[in-house]
């Protein structure tokens, strides 16, 4: 039986989900895949950061930082004075990095999975940052060093965008995609339909979790570009930026709009859209009205659809219904399998 160390940079809601999914799938992942799981450390920006080289109690992780206390306590090893020092301290065959997205540079994770490789680990993320900023970087640092840099979660949680076209669409030719790719935008036009202001809908995100106490990367658009200059990097293989795509967000969006669209018989969504032209792409992020026709229609809430558009499939079509935290652990679990089985 193979054992897979782990290393986990970041540890918030999605590192934690992942943690307790290495658990639970723990007799799966031995008797289907042939592997187990040891987390031999975990790093986070604000929480501190500690190796245990032979495994770390989970249980013993929560409880400590449920009650306010730092990682830092429970590092058996010298405490690593930065994240990149803990990476090229831990003992890890993989490294999962989660660490907060930064659309403009894709810093510091970018260089937290570059590390990683030059260590010899697997690097999978569920972070857009580096995908846009660092694709041919490190993916082919990664070829150079005979492992893998995944990041199925990257766009969509765990929905297999990226694995779909590796494996089973060989030999397509993407011509374009829209879709409505930032979720939390989806719920505040949605709350604002059931008769919320901007404002009220934004408070009411922050209730739940689905925005960030700044949610300007969503509502400006910025988490829908970045998302949208992924696509076009990986599957089109031409290389985009977020703020070399048309951008404007929902701040606009005004009841009264809101009021005008349902009375047409139509919604306001925020669509991503891109187009091949020749060696390069069109790509957009606006709010829209969309008729009842259209399958943006019907995503409600939090659910994020995208449509492709091939040179042999003219439409296909991907729905996910209102992700969680759990669903992105699931992508990065994949990103798991693929990377330990080569596929």
């Amino acid at each position: 039986m193979q054992e897979i160390k782990i290393a986990l940079v970041g540890f918030g809601n999605v590192g934690k989900a992942l943690a307790r999914l290495l658990e639970k799938k723990q007799a799966l992942l031995n008797t289907k895949y042939g592997f187990s799981t040891t987390i031999t450390g975990i790093a986070t920006a604000h929480h501190g950061m500690m190796i245990a080289p032979s495994g770390i109690n989970l249980n013993h992780v929560f409880d400590h930082l449920n009650n306010g206390n730092s990682l830092d306590e429970l590092c058996i090893t010298p405490l690593p004075s930065s994240i990149l020092d803990f990476i090229q301290t831990v003992q890890a065959d993989v490294l999962f990095e989660n660490s907060p997205v930064n659309h403009h540079t894709g810093q510091p994770a970018a260089d937290h999975l570059k590390t990683a490789l030059e260590c010899g680990m697997h690097a999978i993320t569920a972070n857009k940052g580096p995908v846009v900023h660092a694709y041919n970087t490190l993916t082919s640092l990664a070829s150079e060093k005979q492992r893998r840099f995944l990041f199925e979660s990257a766009v969509m949680d765990g929905a297999p965008i990226f694995s779909l076209f590796r494996g089973p669409l060989p030999a397509v030719e993407l011509r374009g995609f829209f879709g409505i790719l930032n979720s939390c935008t989806n719920l505040l036009l949605e709350m604002m339909e059931e008769g919320k202001t901007f404002a009220e809908a934004v408070e009411y995100g922050k209730s739940i979790g689905i925005t960030e106490t700044d949610p300007s990367a969503d509502i400006d658009g910025w988490d829908a570009a970045i998302k949208v200059a992924a696509l076009s990097t990986v599957l089109m293989g031409i290389p985009l930026k977020p703020d070399q795509i048309e951008r404007s967000g929902i701040r606009e969006i005004s009841p009264q709009m809101i009021k005008e669209a349902r009375d047409a018989g139509e919604r306001w969504k925020l669509v991503c859209s891109a187009r091949r032209e020749g060696n390069s792409v069109t790509a957009k992020v606006a709010p829209q009205r969309v008729k009842s026709s259209s399958p943006l229609f019907t995503i409600n809430g939090t659910s994020s659809f995208v449509q492709f558009e091939m040179d042999t499939l003219p439409g296909l079509g991907i729905l996910e219904s209102n992700p969680s935290p759990e669903t992105t652990a699931y992508g990065l679990l994949a990103d798991l399998i693929n990377a330990v089985r080569g596929g």
